[in-house]
């Protein structure tokens, strides 16, 4: 039986998806979470997100696709021997850039809905404000969307509330949601491992805080 009324949500516990698993709760009756390892470095975030999903009262799953960290051996998130990138290399992408790794999630969450009867995903992608991942782009989403509904003859949405928001208006998404404070202080952006402000100075930090710091700054006046 399909749920009409029902999300599943792509949760790493991080700002972006937490802001996404509580976009859902308003707007879908039934919300449910999965998350993924995919032999990133900090475990820590599967309990950050298993945490959140559980106070927010979200069902929540955790699929093994692993074997993603066995085909690239040049990302840094998933190879603790090679130093990260601090800023995007002028002729090429980071190396925290896991290749193929939204296309995974979105695949193997569509399948685990579809056993659910669920047809709606949601994932906090953005293109207005990202390190520069192709997969983060509406159009690799759109596409996606359609390969999915030919390769299992369904009608699944794939929702993006994030795609055109800046990091300042995804703190303003959270905060008009009543969950600012809970994805200030409870979520794992940061790419070392660092919960709520992180370590200051990896890329996922320094996107954080500058939109926070944007964020406060335009609230103020």
């Amino acid at each position: 039986m399909k749920h009409q009324e029902a999300a599943l949500v792509c949760f790493s516990g991080g700002q972006d998806s937490t802001t996404c698993l509580f976009w859902a709760k308003k707007h879908f009756s039934r919300v449910e979470a999965v998350c993924f390892t995919y032999g990133q470095k900090h475990s820590l975030e599967i309990e950050v997100a298993r945490k959140i999903a559980a106070d927010a009262h979200v069902p929540f799953q955790v699929l093994d696709v692993s074997l993603i960290s066995q085909l690239d051996a040049s990302c840094s998130l998933t190879h603790t021997d090679i130093a990260m990138d601090q800023e995007k290399p002028a002729d090429s992408y980071p190396n925290t850039f896991v290749p193929g790794r939204n296309m995974v999630f979105l695949t193997f969450a569509a399948i685990l809905a579809r056993s659910k009867g669920i047809f709606n995903l949601v994932t906090g992608v953005s293109e207005a404000d990202y390190s520069g991942y192709p997969d983060c782009r509406d159009t690799f989403v759109r596409s996606l969307n359609v390969t999915l509904n030919l390769a299992m003859d369904e009608q699944f949405v794939i929702h993006t509330p994030l795609m055109n928001r800046d990091k300042s208006e995804v703190w303003e998404l959270s905060d008009q949601l009543g969950v600012f404070d809970l994805v200030r202080t409870q979520t794992l952006t940061c790419y070392n491992g660092v919960i709520a402000e992180g370590c200051g100075h990896c890329p996922a930090c320094k996107l954080r805080n500058e939109g926070l710091k944007k964020y406060i700054e335009r609230k103020g006046k």
